[in-house]
């Protein structure tokens, strides 16, 4: 008798430990390459259809005040994965300066990254299965702390920025599909990077979208970028619809934002300093403003969170506390972000800042060296400030035209960014510029006036 309720007790501590590993949600984290904030249906744009992500915020906490770190993928997707901004992990642009030497000067630079603490390698640890694919940066998959993924990061076989995994989305969704299968099999939680290079060119959409996008008065390079979008759409629908098939939805923790944004050049071709650089808009891609650091940020949970419109702010660098929170497990203490399922924090942030370097060269261990530019949103405000550091590529003609010491925009009356108010308004451009020292200070990063 006592044997049997000995094997009793034991089934029930099994089941219960069973169900518990069972609780624990399975996240997803779809980020979006190069996409303006406002060129989502959700977002109100008239013309880019994005179907399946509209579906998804209708059961998401929606902030459509999201902001990322740095408005360049490389320094911005480091962010996410730590947690700090680029001053503190020491990646704040795409290269180190150096030329051919590039891969080899980079590998210190990545070594010493992988030394600060990250949510993949934190869900790791505590029995996720971890899965990589699309654009990524730091070396292989396996350098990164996932289980499973594409990116070999190999740069004497082309690795650079996600190699084999920028196939995901533009070639199929199988090894993600694949990787959830093998998941579910093994009855195990399991953590999804997507991010696939969409849509980021090259900008070659299937004929049927662009056809769709090819309108009287449009220009071309707008047309293929806003068919890029939908083909986006289409990809994350996939993976959505894969999710809902096998019952997975409900505790599933799924997170949207985009790395940075992007406009076609067509659209500032009346700026004159928009000669100076064919690539893309100034004023997206690289810079501080609004159409380079501002995104739409979605979180859904159906089991635990209801649908919700935020005026709160969110920033990408909050994606490691609310994973951690999510996973129930402890973030480390020193990170900036805050927990976006917690509605007290939310309400109590304040303010939000940001950085931008020179986008292709980057001097390790001197992160001010390549400085551009500090900027704060603070309700209503956003202060822009001028540096001028360090650029020895093509590209500092991304900013190059930009001369003001500092800029001062209402972003509720000019999303936009069309009238500088700081000479009306010398009172909030020193209070923001205090603020923004402040937050600088309390980085606890060692300054270099060679930016100055």
């Amino acid at each position: 008798m006592k044997c049997l309720l000995t094997l009793v007790v034991l089934a029930l501590f099994l089941l219960r430990g069973s169900a518990f590993a069972a609780e624990k949600p399975n996240i997803v984290l779809i980020l979006g390459d190069d996409q303006a904030w406002g060129d989502y249906g959700f977002m109100g744009h008239a013309d880019v259809k994005t179907p399946n992500l509209d579906k998804l915020a209708a059961r998401s906490l929606v902030f459509e005040r999201g902001y990322v770190a740095s408005p360049l993928c490389r320094p911005s997707l480091a962010s996410m994965i730590t947690g700090l901004y680029p001053q503190q992990h020491g990646i704040t642009g795409n290269d180190v300066e150096g030329g051919s030497a590039r891969a080899t000067l980079d590998k210190p630079l990545r070594e010493q990254f992988h030394k600060h603490p990250s949510f993949i390698r934190m869900l790791k640890d505590n029995g996720y299965l971890t899965h990589q694919s699309g654009k990524w940066w730091e070396g292989s998959f396996e350098d990164g702390g996932f289980t499973h993924g594409m990116t070999h990061g190999d740069p004497e076989r082309g690795g650079r920025h996600g190699d084999e995994g920028l196939k995901i989305g533009r070639e199929g969704m199988k090894p993600v599909t694949e990787f959830i299968d093998m998941a579910v099999k093994k009855e195990q939680p399991f953590f999804l990077w997507y991010a696939p290079f969409l849509p980021h060119t090259p900008h070659n959409p299937p004929s049927r979208l662009l056809e769709k996008y090819t309108t009287d008065g449009r220009a071309k390079d707008v047309a293929k970028y806003y068919a890029m979008c939908e083909w986006f759409d289409e990809t994350c629908g996939q993976l959505l619809d894969d999710l809902n098939h096998r019952g997975l939805s409900e505790n599933t923790l799924v997170l949207f934002l985009c790395d940075n944004g992007w406009a076609a050049s067509s659209t500032n071709a009346q700026d004159p300093n928009q000669k100076a650089w064919a690539d893309f808009a100034l004023r997206s891609k690289g810079s501080p403003y609004e159409n380079g650091i501002r995104t739409p940020i979605l979180v859904s949970w159906p089991e635990r969170l209801k649908p919700l419109r935020s005026e709160d702010f969110a920033q990408a660098i909050d994606l490691f506390p609310t994973i951690a929170a999510a996973a129930g497990l402890d973030a480390p203490k020193n990170l900036p972000g805050i927990n976006l399922l917690d509605a007290k924090a939310r309400q109590q942030r304040k303010r939000v800042f940001g950085v931008t370097h020179s986008i292709h060269n980057l001097t390790v261990g001197k992160p001010d060296e390549t400085l551009q530019y500090l900027w704060c949103v603070d309700h209503e405000w956003k202060f822009i400030e001028r540096f001028q550091g360090k650029d020895t590529t093509k590209y500092k003609n991304v900013h190059a035209w930009d001369t003001a010491p500092a800029r001062l925009y209402n972003i509720h009356d000019d999303p936009a960014e069309l009238n500088d108010l700081a000479s009306q308004n010398p009172e909030v451009v020193a209070r923001l510029k205090r603020e923004l020292e402040t937050w600088r200070l309390g980085l606890g990063v060692n300054r270099s006036d060679e930016a100055k």
